[in-house]
């Protein structure tokens, strides 16, 4: 095999940019887009949608449209699926997929119940042969990948305190009345945590560690006409005692994106997911804390230290555009399929960003802090409850 086939199901948004990337027709009009991956291509696309059809027999007349994914996953057209779809679906066609021994790349989040990602982990545990991986395309950001180096070479000591605000999304109600699921619990399993924010719940995680313990409050419909949260503030707990807190909404149209890790030796901080300085002390701040007199102190914090400063930066910067980071992910996923090249981003890790959000709901929902995982069935009973009030869809098993 020289190239991987991708069947996309669901062209709506993002299965329209990926079509356009693996075709090498671009993504979004006006916007530069990457070129196709040397091992990937555009092999089927499937919608149940008529004008989804029509536009993609129109643009893409050379290639094959099914209505039903399952006749795409068996038309001996595709090598791999994409599924682009709601998120309650993902594992649904994940599991179905594998057990047909097709490859397959979901799309984040892994799912909206950690349940349903756990059925999924299994299926894809039971089925080595199959590949399985999950879009996290920030993993391939070379700035985070080398601020998940330094952090876990230990070289700055533990982590003490993290902080992450992301509210560089804003949506206006116009976005949430694209398609009735969205901003629902019952068609979309929630808000800003299962639709923007999934990315930097993984990237948070995957270079700082897990939490144990979630307190959060979150607001829905903060300033828009949704029923979901929108407006979330987690404070957690790591295994060391570490405390971090993650801010995210999108009714902040100024937006900030900025990222703090505190460390015994050190500080890492990140601005807008593209420059990151790195502060490395020339002394513990343990060690600073139990030698340094006061009168140090004054000179160093007011700038007229003679000799060794406090600490040293190092900055360094990534300049990835929009699309890139997805071809990256394909491009591997397609040169593991072919090669057995590890994986930027194993589908079972997706459970970790769906845990971190099921707590976080959970824990405003209930009023307190809960650990983390949760309870997957306490979990989904709460959820189905909303669902309920929310009387758009029915509940889920």
């Amino acid at each position: 095999m020289e190239k991987v086939r991708f069947g996309l199901i669901g062209i709506g948004a993002q299965g329209g940019s990926y079509a356009g990337f693996l075709s090498g027709k671009g993504g979004f009009p006006g916007v530069a887009a990457p070129e196709c991956p040397p091992h990937c291509a555009l092999g089927a696309l499937c919608d149940i949608d008529p004008e989804k059809e029509k536009m993609c027999k129109e643009k893409y007349p050379e290639v094959p449209f099914f209505k039903d994914w399952k006749e795409m996953v068996a038309s001996g057209t595709v090598d791999a699926v994409v599924t682009t779809v709601p998120h309650y679906l993902h594992h649904e066609i994940a599991i179905y997929c594998m057990e047909h021994g097709m490859n397959v790349l979901v799309e984040k989040p892994a799912g909206v119940r950690a349940k349903d990602v756990m059925a999924m982990n299994k299926c894809a545990a039971e089925h080595p042969d199959v590949a399985f991986g999950i879009m996290f395309n920030q993993r391939t950001n070379k700035l985070y990948q080398k601020i998940k180096e330094i952090v876990a070479s230990g070289e700055l000591g533990e982590i003490r305190r993290t902080n992450w605000i992301i509210n560089t999304w804003w949506r206006p109600d116009s976005y949430y009345r694209q398609s009735a699921w969205r901003a629902t619990w019952g068609g979309e399993g929630g808000g800003v945590l299962v639709n923007q924010a999934p990315h930097q719940l993984d990237l948070w995680q995957w270079i700082c560690g897990v939490p144990t313990k979630v307190y959060s409050k979150n607001i829905c419909g903060a300033h828009r006409d949704i029923d979901v949260e929108n407006d979330v503030t987690m404070l957690v707990e790591f295994p060391n005692g570490a405390t971090g807190t993650f801010i995210t909404c999108t009714h902040d149209a100024c937006g900030t994106d900025r990222l703090e890790i505190d460390l015994d030796n050190g500080k890492i901080v990140v601005e807008n997911s593209k420059k990151a300085m790195v502060y490395r002390m020339s002394k513990s701040e343990d060690e600073l804390n139990s030698t340094m007199t006061m009168m140090e102190m004054s000179r160093l914090t007011s700038g007229n230290s003679s000799g060794n400063s406090l600490y040293t930066v190092e900055e360094f910067e990534n300049t990835d555009g929009w699309g890139f980071q997805h071809t990256t992910v394909m491009e591997n996923f397609a040169q593991h399929v072919i090669n057995g090249t590890p994986l930027l981003a194993p589908g079972s890790d997706g459970i970790n960003g769906v845990n971190l959000a099921n707590a976080s709901q959970l824990s405003n929902w209930l009023g307190k802090e809960v650990c983390n995982p949760v309870d997957p069935e306490e979990y989904a009973a709460e959820l189905n409850k909303h669902i309920a009030e929310e009387g758009k869809f029915p509940v889920r098993e």
